[in-house]
Order: structure tokens, then sequence, then C-alpha cells
């Protein structure tokens, strides 16, 4: 026999619902999403290294090499050529970017120099110049001074806007790229310093203490890097906002 069929069924627990919303994961997507090589960014980035290294290899022949190497400019210029020429590198080899960190200091130096170029030292009285007066012509110096202090500074953003994916960098890279300046700032005090009377002590006029003293020579310093600190957390700004300007991959397997 078999038992009798209940009237009043129990109730029967409900079945889990399925979602379609993926779960996180621990495995980053760059790990999973195949590497192609980009010839057009590696292209670019090897002639602006390139480009960079000759400009300074122009002024090294024009003036006396301990003190070229001695700007802020020219150390920014050759940092840029350095990380160029690794991220050109890298793109060519279809291997992942250079950190975030990495380019977005490089970038800050080079633009911020050019800025303090442009805004302090192109008028200024007498002639800000990095190497002595040229008893021949004088086109390679401003030729190379351009290049250095427009071109290089133009170049590398464009770079970093259309052919560099964004880095998410985080706000508090800002305050760690101020390091280099600060270095550098206690560097070219010293180095004046050292070279009492010499009229190649200070590297920069706004910066010299013979003519200005401490007190005012801090406070420019102190302003400038404020400005350093603005400008860095704007390029963390916009790294954020930007779209990502690296195309998806074509049928050829290659990237932009």
């Amino acid at each position: 026999m078999t038992a009798p069929i209940p009237r009043d069924m129990p109730d029967l627990p409900a079945l889990p619902r399925r979602t379609s919303r993926l779960l996180p994961s621990a495995v980053p997507a760059r790990a999973v999403i195949p590497l192609v090589r980009r010839p057009v960014a590696a292209a670019y980035r090897t002639l602006l290294a390139l480009l960079a290294t000759a400009a300074v290899l122009v002024l090294l022949l024009l003036g006396s090499p301990a003190r070229v190497l001695s700007y802020f400019a020219i150390q920014s210029a050759l940092v840029l050529a350095v990380v160029m020429a690794a991220s050109a590198r890298r793109a060519w080899c279809a291997r992942h970017p250079l950190p975030g960190a990495v380019t977005g200091a490089a970038l800050l130096n080079v633009v911020m120099a050019a800025l303090v170029h442009h805004l302090l030292l192109a008028d200024a009285t007498p002639p800000f110049s990095m190497t002595p007066a040229p008893s021949g012509p004088a086109w390679p110096a401003a030729l190379a001074a351009h290049t250095l202090h427009t071109v290089l500074p133009i170049a590398a953003l464009l770079d970093w806007l259309l052919l560099s994916p964004p880095a998410r960098t985080h706000l508090r890279q800002a305050a760690t790229w101020l390091a280099y300046p600060l270095a550098y700032l206690a560097f070219t005090l010293a180095r004046g310093e050292l070279l009492p009377g010499s009229p190649s002590a200070y590297l920069y006029p706004f910066l010299d203490v013979s003519r200005h003293g401490y007190r005012s020579v801090l406070a420019n310093a102190l302003l400038t890097g404020l400005s350093f600190y603005a400008l860095a957390v704007l390029l963390v700004a916009l790294d954020h906002a930007r779209p990502n300007p690296v195309r998806r991959r074509s049928k050829t397997g290659f990237r932009v």
C-alpha cells in the first residue's frame, strides 16, 4: 500500500536565484589580456629619446659639461630620454608599460622645467643661458634650448595623452614626486656655498643667495614647490579622468 497523499503540500525551499553578475577576481585584467606590439608608440618614443639626447649633447659641446649637467632642465631631459627609451623597447617587444609613477615623474619634471623657463627665465635681465656667449653662430644653442624647453615637454605630454593608457596613479604619488625637486634645491644651494664669488655659483637667478638672500630664495623655492605639487595633482586627476587612448587589438595584432 502507498501512503495517502496529504492535502496540504509542505512549503518547499526557494531555489537560489542565478545572477549574471561577475564575481570580483584577484587576478588583474592585464594578466589575462594578451599583449601586442605597438610599433607607432615605439617609434615615437625612440625619436623623442634621441631628440632629448641630441639637445643635451649640443649644450654639452657648447659649454662646460660640469655646469651644463647641473641644470634641472638638463637632468630632467636625460631622465626623460631614459624613460622614453625603456618605454619604446617595451612597446616594441609587447611588454607591460612602465609604472605610472615613473612616467608621471618624468613628465612632471620636464613640464615644470619648461614652465619655469618660460615664466621666470625667458625675459630675465641679463639674458639667461646655460652656455657662455658663443664665438661662432648662435643658432645651435638657441635651437637646443628651444628643443629642451618647448619641443620636449609638448612631445612628452602628447605621448602621455595619446599613446599611454591611464596608469591610475594615486594622490600620494604627487607628494613622492617632489622628492627629486627638493633634493635638487639642496644640491644647488650647497653648490653655491662651495663656489663663493664665482659668477656661475648659482645656476638660476631666482635661487641666487648672494643677490637675494636666503629669505627670498626660500620663498621663491616654496612658491615653485607649491606649483610643482599643484601640477602633480593635476596630472593625477587627468590620469583618472582621461579615456584610454590605446585602441583594442586589431586584426593584424598591432596597436598604436
